[in-house]
């Protein structure tokens, strides 16, 4: 093998002389995307150079550390695919300071914990029930075990945030953070309230962007990074890259975060997937991907309207994002029996409580959609007036009668618009 011979790490004949049952499992899953609508929200489809770099030697290399710092030695090569996705960062969001290395989107918000807390401090967050995260201060995670969290929720006659509430329980409680941003919250968040009650009390304000950061990149709704001390995300979802976790913060604030994710809470980091964020961070930068964002939300507004019509109530009454919470009651189906249901029909969703949910979270009286992936095959909003059509029968098919007619037509739409085209 010369030089000139691309070579990403070891091919798909190697895997399966090497492990057939896990090259199995690989092309079941390939098959498997290829073959369902895919709605869930947090799920993309990345491209295939960004595979590319995650299959790459890049694997191979420890690089505890940071470029120019780092504590093994040969980093000079995985130093500039570090350097080039920061500089990326940057300019794509207009940050002061960008880390690349957190492994997840929980890694990074516990890195923002472990950079401007100390356990027992008060923090303020969206409640779980209303569509937080598990790090936002449920008594599972870190955050709820070793930190005082108020949460706060959405009205019940809107079912939007509560900005006064929010006020009020910062001004009460006295916070040293704020955590706004949701994992199950379909509109705009209002980033300069947050950062007026932040100062008013003198708090920290993070944004956890997990959700709608590849939004924010494709310049389709505003950005919370002029307003934020620290932001926080996941670099697949909408943005589309690998799976992993990146933080931007203020100048001011870039040490402490660099060393809260190393050495206080990360070892080596990932470099495959540092450079396969690096990958993501430049589609982001292109026109195509602008109009890929805003498509997002224009499949999200009308997957949501059609669902409207078949009796599943958008809550909030729609979406301004890429995702959509509807509520079955009105149809008296719940969470988990519809996920079952969808996904004999080849839907794949994930059932969801709902603000005020009655249903315990295992069977919840919601579901979460998502447009990211169907947007990604090149789906638009007459495909997702289908989509809202055979999920609304899906969603009603009790005895599993109609599942084989319904992933029938599923599989007519996938055809036409096939994740992964062969070719």
């Amino acid at each position: 093998m010369d030089a000139s011979t691309p070579f990403w790490g070891p091919d798909f004949d190697a895997l399966q002389d090497t492990d057939p049952e896990i090259a199995g499992v690989v092309l079941d899953e390939l098959a498997r995307l290829r073959g369902g609508l895919q709605l869930i929200a947090s799920e993309n489809f990345t491209s295939p150079a960004v595979l590319a770099a995650l299959g790459s030697t890049l694997s191979n290399k420890y690089a505890e550390g940071y470029p120019g710092r780092r504590y093994y030695g040969g980093c000079e090569v995985v130093d500039r695919a570090e350097e080039i996705g920061i500089a990326r960062a940057k300019e794509l969001f207009g940050a002061q300071h960008a880390n690349l290395q957190p492994h997840s989107g929980a890694s990074a918000n516990f890195a923002a914990y472990g950079a401007l807390l100390t356990p027992g401090d008060t923090v303020l967050a969206m409640s779980l029930p209303h569509g937080g995260h598990l790090t936002h201060g449920s008594k599972v995670s870190f955050s709820g075990k070793w930190f005082n969290v108020v949460a706060y929720g959405v009205r019940q006659d809107t079912e939007l945030i509560d900005y006064d509430e929010v006020e009020r329980l910062a001004h009460e409680h006295k916070p040293k953070m704020i955590i706004c941003g949701a994992t199950a919250y379909p509109r705009l968040i209002d980033f300069a309230r947050f950062r007026a009650i932040a100062d008013a009390v003198g708090a920290w304000l993070m944004v956890d962007a997990a959700h709608f950061i590849g939004l924010v990149a494709g310049k389709a709704i505003p950005s919370p990074v002029p307003y934020a001390d620290v932001v926080c995300f996941t670099t697949h979802k909408v943005l589309r890259g690998p799976r992993g976790g990146m933080i931007l913060c203020t100048e001011e604030l870039a040490p402490r975060i660099d060393k809260a994710v190393f050495p206080f809470s990360q070892g080596g980091p990932l470099m495959h997937a540092v450079a396969a964020k690096a990958v993501a961070l430049k589609e982001a930068m292109s026109p195509d991907y602008q109009r890929y964002a805003r498509q997002v939300i224009s499949n999200a507004q009308a997957l949501a309207e059609g669902l409207a019509g078949e009796g599943i109530r958008p809550t909030s009454g729609g979406t301004d994002t890429h995702l959509a919470l509807l509520d079955l009651r009105g149809i008296g189906v719940t969470g988990k029996d519809a996920e079952a249901r969808t996904g004999a029909a080849g839907i794949v969703l994930n059932k969801n409580a709902i603000p005020y949910d009655p249903q315990p979270p295992m069977v919840a009286s919601g579901v979460r959609v998502g447009t990211p992936s169907v947007t990604t095959q090149g789906m638009v909003e007459t495909d997702m007036k289908e989509i809202a059509g055979l999920l609304g029968r899906a969603v009603r098919d009790a005895d599993g009668s109609a599942a084989a007619g319904i992933r029938e037509a599923v599989a007519g739409l996938v055809q036409r618009h096939p994740a992964y085209p062969r070719g």
